[in-house]
């Protein structure tokens, strides 16, 4: 199998989650609209992904470790849209205040764009993300909050 191949079945994967996660846990919202933009946000188990298609992206799996998926879409109201090249940057922080910052990897397959970030967590870690996300010459920031669990 060659990377190409290895790389749409992960964003295949990734759009599974987005879609997943809006209808398992309907009070959580994975993106956050700034006008003619919008920024989808996740939060899943590396231990979801495929050793292979972790190989790949040099993205670590553990039952303790997490993805964050960063995209930017344009118009969303006028239907699908490809991911934007953007400035993804941020961190998290835990309940006590300490935070670590994160290393976001631009991901392009085809006519998509997204951004991955690999980090540690401990089992119902509730965490809070901060991300700058920077478009077009705009930057917008987005804020929300993840309870992890191990599996």
């Amino acid at each position: 199998m060659n990377n190409t191949h290895k790389a749409s079945q992960f964003l295949l994967f990734t759009l599974v989650f987005f879609l997943l996660g809006s209808s398992a846990h309907g009070n959580e919202k994975i993106y956050t609209d700034f006008g003619e933009y919008r920024v989808m946000h996740s939060v899943f188990n590396s231990s979801f992904i495929k050793p292979d298609i972790a190989s790949a992206y040099n993205l670590t799996r553990g039952k303790d470790h997490a993805l964050v998926n960063v995209a930017v879409i344009k118009n969303p109201k006028d239907g699908a849209s490809n991911g934007m090249a953007a400035i993804v940057s941020g961190g998290y922080a835990n309940l006590m205040q300490q935070g670590k910052d994160l290393k976001f990897v631009e991901i392009r397959e085809q006519n998509a764009i997204y951004y991955l970030a690999d980090m540690r967590f401990q089992n119902e870690e509730v965490l809070h993300f901060t991300i700058n996300v920077s478009v077009d010459g705009k930057t917008f920031p987005v804020k929300f909050s993840k309870k992890l669990y191990v599996d």
